[in-house]
């Protein structure tokens, strides 16, 4: 049997067996488990955001497209932004693209990361992560908010 869900192609036998014989932890005699990549990516999301030292997820335009997201009544925080997943039936791979805070050392943040990451999609999930690429698109400084605040305040005045 072969079934298509959201741009994936996924070929199960009809007793739950994957193709290659292998049976998954989402895939039993009794049925499969599919999981979409904005679950995965959602869950890589909160678990980068989980560790000190991480500012924002995201490049430029995505943190700047988020901040006009936010502003609108009702609206909610994009929590796969600056998240990029590539979901199979066994494993899956996510890109992060992050803000470190200043004064952070980024490679103790990045393994950190990579640590929290891998081990909440794994226990959520039960797909075995094989990568976490972490890309650091700028460092905050505490300073930068707080001008960007009084820049603000003073347009308005």
């Amino acid at each position: 049997m072969t079934q298509t869900k959201a741009g994936s192609t996924s070929v199960t036998t009809t007793s739950g067996q994957s193709a290659d014989g292998d049976s998954g932890v989402l895939v039993s005699e009794h049925g499969r488990t599919s999981i979409a990549d904005t679950v995965v990516s959602k869950i890589a999301g909160i678990a980068a955001r989980e560790i000190s030292g991480v500012h924002d997820l995201g490049g430029g335009a995505a943190r700047a497209a988020g901040a006009i997201r936010e502003r609108i009544p009702g609206s909610r925080t994009n929590l796969g932004q600056g998240v990029a997943v590539e979901v199979g039936e066994r494993q899956a791979a996510v890109d992060l693209d992050i803000v470190a805070e200043y004064g952070t050392s980024i490679p103790d943040l990045a393994t950190a990361i990579r640590r929290n990451v891998k081990a909440s999609v794994e226990r959520m999930t039960g797909l075995e992560v094989t990568e976490v690429n972490i890309t650091v698109h700028d460092v905050h400084l505490e300073d930068e908010s707080s001008d960007a605040d009084q820049d603000a305040g003073r347009r308005v005045e």
